[in-house]
């Protein structure tokens, strides 16, 4: 699955050992996504390679690639969004509204523009155009 959107959190990384001894990471961020009715979706990468091979900054557009898992513990159930992806996106501009068509009609023939009628009132002498 995917998902277009703006980080706008980057959550502390965590970090720990399993009990094999094993070190692990987990890095978390929130998106918001650019829709009418924006939606924030937390997702987390997990493991060292993957968090070096995806940074992310707040304010990035994104497209996060992610699976979701669902894992029940003591009698509840939890899900995650784990991304496997993360790909700069294209800005996104707002769609363009058309802009009204002003009209450009040239003089009538008769009508004389300002600067013939300036021009011609300073041939006879006086200041006025009329």
């Amino acid at each position: 699955m995917e998902i277009t959107g703006k980080i706008i959190s980057v959550l502390p990384l965590q970090q720990g050992t399993s009990k094999a001894g094993n070190p692990w990471q987990l890095q978390s961020y929130v998106l918001e996504t650019q829709e009418q009715y924006p939606r924030k979706v937390c997702f987390e990468l997990f493991g060292e390679q993957r968090i070096k091979d995806n940074p992310c900054n707040i304010d990035d557009l994104v497209t996060v690639s992610f699976d979701l898992e669902s894992r029940e513990f003591n009698g509840r159930w939890y899900t995650s969004v784990r991304a496997w992806k993360i790909a700069q996106a294209a800005e996104q501009t707002a769609p363009q509204q058309p802009q009204p068509q002003v009209s450009q009609q040239q003089p009538a023939a008769n009508v004389e523009t300002f600067d013939s009628v300036a021009s011609a009132s300073m041939d006879d002498g006086t200041d006025l155009p009329f």
